[in-house]
């Protein structure tokens, strides 16, 4: 123990300080410690707090310039409970979103499913959809968005290689022209007609100032039209997005943005759990049947322009009897190999996250001390050896070393913060060292019981 101290505190002072020292606006500093206090993963200041994970963020950074090149990826992020799984996959989002991607991300539910026979998957589909996010859009909704950018893109770029102007009569018929072409390319997929026959209604629409049919077009992209003679009726069309096609339209949309100017579309898909929990065994079948088709597309190019990240627990993964191996198809292509063993295969499908080290816990704590510091106005109370011996209690509990989560540290951590400055009169030390501080119980039950709910993960 006392060695594993002093190395602590050497890290400590080997570490640089140039982020804890960049001054934080406090309405970021306040978002991030109330939803690192609450369990779940801050939508804003990510980098602020980010420690670890360096080679599994590159693997998916990767696969992002595939995507860019054309190509598609699929990837599954595995880790316990309060593991790190959703703060990497936010991580990745922010940082695709930055390099021009669209991002679309939904969790399953029992309303939300891949494949379902009263509308779940439609509804993962609609989810998918309000959440499309962009650079410039970052909390969903990007559809209108993204249309209108286009139409103007091309009308700018129509203007510049003609010399007309806005008011020019010309100018139309060259800009449908280029419109036409754009679209065309998607023929060739499946329901590609009708999707380019949408965004040619969306477009004459836009010309003719016709709000209330671009309003009917946004809807069919949403799939929220019920019936095909409803669609029919409102927009002329016999075709309307079903359990059945929805994955078909994410297909299409992929290749339309790249299209529009984007660089492509990554799908992320948090709390597979919740398939894993599906009590019929025929129904979570289906399930693992459309991954397997989504997996299949992502490796033979049958899918462009798309990447696919879904994350689950171990459980949910390699239980035999409920877990997504427990589809034959699926666990031949994604169990490990006979070589892996202990070492790290971050270029297979199947990225396992590994626990974070003592060092990288001391130079998280330093962060949110610093966060915490700033956000209240006050002059750092934590020492480096507070922080030492925090980490060397928290990891000195019986089962830490197979057990404790990121989630848990960090939540202990800020109640101590808390706790602190609410009450000058105590020490950290003298906290910590006090019968009257209680731990934040394991997460990790998943051993325990199959059916426990899946909590919001960091």
């Amino acid at each position: 123990d006392t060695d594993r101290s002093r190395g602590l505190g050497d890290v400590y002072k080997r570490q640089e300080r140039d982020d804890s020292s960049m001054k934080i606006p406090k309405r970021i500093a306040q978002a991030l410690i109330n939803s690192l206090k609450g369990g779940v993963v801050p939508r804003v200041g990510l980098p602020y707090v980010t420690v670890g994970r360096k080679d599994e963020i590159d693997a998916l950074l990767r696969d992002v310039d595939i995507i860019a090149d054309g190509g598609a990826s699929f990837r599954f992020i595995v880790g316990k409970y309060g593991s790190g799984k959703s703060f990497l996959l936010q991580t990745i989002r922010n940082y695709v979103m930055a390099k021009n991607f669209v991002v679309v991300d939904a969790d399953p539910s029992p309303e939300r499913r891949l494949q379902g026979t009263r509308g779940q998957g439609l509804a993962t589909y609609k989810e998918l959809i309000r959440n499309m996010s962009t650079k410039t859009k970052p909390e969903g909704g990007a559809l209108p968005l993204i249309l209108d950018r286009w139409i103007s893109s091309v009308q700018q770029e129509v203007m510049a290689s003609s010399g007309l102007g806005v008011t020019d009569p010309g100018l139309a018929p060259l800009v449908e022209k280029r419109i036409s072409a754009v679209i065309g390319a998607l023929n060739e997929m499946v329901h590609g007609f009708d999707f380019a026959r949408l965004l040619t209604l969306y477009y004459k629409a836009h010309c003719a100032g016709d709000d209330e049919t671009k309003a009917k077009v946004l809807k069919w992209f949403r799939g929220e039209y019920a019936t095909k003679t409803e669609a029919r009726q409102e927009l002329g069309v016999n075709i309307v997005i079903t359990d059945d096609d929805w994955y078909e339209y994410l297909k299409l949309f992929a290749c339309f943005l790249k299209q529009a100017g984007y660089a492509g579309m990554l799908i992320l898909i948090d709390e597979l759990v919740n398939i894993y929990k599906i009590p019929n065994a025929i129904t979570r079948q289906y399930n693992y049947e459309k991954i397997l088709t989504m997996y299949n597309d992502a490796m033979q190019g049958k899918a462009r322009y798309l990447g696919f990240i879904l994350c689950g627990t171990p459980q949910c993964m390699e239980d035999p009897r409920r877990g997504v191996y427990s589809y034959e198809a699926l666990r031949s292509r994604l169990a490990e190999g006979h070589f892996a063993g202990e070492h790290k295969d971050l270029l297979s499908p199947v990225i396992r996250l590994q626990p974070l080290t003592y060092e990288e816990m001391l130079i998280l704590t330093e962060k949110l001390a610093d966060i915490h510091a700033g956000l209240y106005d006050y002059s750092q109370i934590v020492t480096q050896q507070d922080m030492v011996d925090f980490i060397e209690i928290e990891f000195g509990r019986i089962g830490a070393d197979t057990h404790i989560t990121p989630r848990e540290v960090i939540r202990d951590f800020i109640e101590v913060l808390d706790i602190v400055y609410q009450n000058p009169g105590i020490s950290v030390r003298g906290l910590l060292g006090s019968d009257q501080f209680r731990y934040a119980q394991n997460a990790v039950k998943e051993e325990q019981t199959d059916d426990s709910l899946a909590e919001f993960e960091l």
